[in-house]
């Protein structure tokens, strides 16, 4: 319901238009003077501002200059009693809707403020509609889905079953891990079998966009509220009201924005950037990032009491290099993807390919070994990808040394990072026969089951 806010000194004109439109249905505030009319626009979601054009010591003309810098979407019916071309003219040119002149029927007053709320119920709509569009066709593009969760090791079994855990709940959900991994799939997982399946599922990049244009991206924005912002329009939160809200990368937040998430995390309400009107939501949050949140508190870059908001069910993905079973399974799951959108034959992993491909550090993860079977379908020939189709992977550069832990660990955990890394492959290429990966490392079998054990590898 569109809320009519009438500015008119005369009481008795006042209170007389106040009961025409309360009859009409219409919510009504009213207020003697301008500045009484500025305190209400302040305070309320006022859709329609009637004022008197002259009035002392703020005039109409100044109620609607105020009334559109605070909203720019306001509509104002101007009303004066001298009827001056002039008085119209100038009034329209400040950004009146229409004007009458006194003195008018109670039916003249209801058409006209009855002809703006259709307006502005129109204009609404046609912004709920473009917002709705604009969010599925970033939908459509996205090539991210559930299915594409793919994955037999242990630590994968352990992911599976921590979504099966946490999907039911509400609780927010905290997934870590390298770039690449897989965390906007899980995301979509959780969110898919979760209690609000139906809902939407909005992700935002925190980390893609600048301060004030991710609290735009978030919150929304009212129309007029910076330069080019030729309309309202809805944030994140707003899109994903009854669903999931995915902020992927939160540990780039801005501090400012920092402040202003915690609130929404703990109150369920907001305001559009540049707007008065308190918006209430129920929103599922996920957030995902590659930084290790913890040193991002103790360094002062993150709040401490919005980590603990979001660190509810905290998910570590695995980097690809330490699931090396899963590479074959993941590249033929992408040739046959990407073949049937092709609309080629399916082509075939060769055993040669497969030990180029366990033989890489996999810096990129799954991504990158998408974008690596991708290229590989181009290059080949015949029906089989072979090592020759995967020259980049099968150089010495990139077969001769294994990842190591970041920055500068002493040197025993070096050698047990690249020793764990050395079991995992020979297992993977074994296909988890423990005496062949023991043959393969040229170590006892008793031996390969202390490591194991010591290794914590199942």
């Amino acid at each position: 319901m569109t809320t009519i806010l009438i500015v008119e000194d005369n009481e008795t004109l006042r209170l007389g238009m106040k009961a025409t439109l309360e009859d009409a249905g219409f919510h009504v505030l009213d207020a003697a003077d301008g500045a009484t009319a500025l305190e209400l626009l302040v305070a309320n979601d006022v859709g329609i501002v009637v004022t008197d054009l002259k009035m002392s010591p703020v005039d109409g003309l100044e109620v609607l200059k105020r009334a559109k810098t605070h909203r720019a979407d306001i509509e104002v019916l101007m009303v004066t009693g001298y009827g001056t071309v002039e008085s119209a003219v100038e009034a329209m040119k400040a950004g009146a809707a229409d004007y009458m002149t006194k003195p008018f029927s109670p039916d003249a007053l209801e058409l006209k403020v009855r002809r703006l709320a259709d307006m502005l119920d129109e204009r609404g709509r046609r912004e709920r509609a473009e917002d709705e569009a604009e969010y599925l066709r970033e939908v459509v593009e996205s090539k991210f889905n559930v299915d594409e969760i793919v994955g037999s090791s242990s630590a994968m079994t352990a992911i599976f079953k921590q979504i099966r855990k946490v999907a039911p709940s509400d609780a927010a959900v905290l997934i870590t891990g390298e770039s690449g991994t897989g965390k906007e799939l899980v995301a979509r997982a959780i969110h898919r079998n979760g209690n609000r399946p139906s809902g939407p599922f909005v992700t935002v990049n925190c980390g893609a966009l600048a301060e004030g244009v991710l609290e735009s991206e978030l919150f929304g924005h009212e129309k007029g509220a910076f330069t080019g912002a030729v309309r309202r329009r809805k944030g994140r939160f707003e899109l994903a009201h009854g669903g999931t809200l995915l902020l992927d990368e939160v540990g780039e937040v801005p501090a400012g924005t920092q402040v202003k998430l915690l609130r929404v995390l703990q109150e369920k309400t907001f305001e559009r950037v540049g707007g008065e009107e308190t918006i209430k939501v129920d929103v599922r949050i996920i957030t995902s990032t590659n930084r290790d949140l913890q040193q991002e508190v103790a360094a002062g870059r993150f709040r401490e009491d919005l980590y603990y908001r979001l660190h509810v069910i905290p998910i570590q993905m695995p980097p690809l290099r330490e699931r090396p079973e899963d590479i074959p399974e993941l590249a033929r799951f992408f040739l046959n993807r990407l073949c049937e959108q092709k609309s080629r034959p399916e082509l075939e992993l060769s055993t040669a390919a497969e030990e180029v491909l366990l033989s890489y550090h996999w810096p990129g993860n799954v991504r990158e070994l998408e974008n690596v079977m991708e290229r590989a379908m181009v290059l080949t020939d015949g029906s089989e990808i072979g090592p020759d189709d995967l020259p980049v992977l099968a150089s010495p550069e990139a077969t001769r040394y294994l990842s190591v832990p970041d920055g500068d660990p002493p040197l025993n955990q070096t050698l047990q990072a690249l020793e764990r890394q050395l079991i995992l492959r020979a297992l993977a290429r074994a296909e988890g026969v423990k005496a062949e990966a023991a043959r393969r490392l040229g170590i006892k079998e008793s031996a390969l089951y202390y490591k194991l054990e010591k290794y914590g590898i199942t």
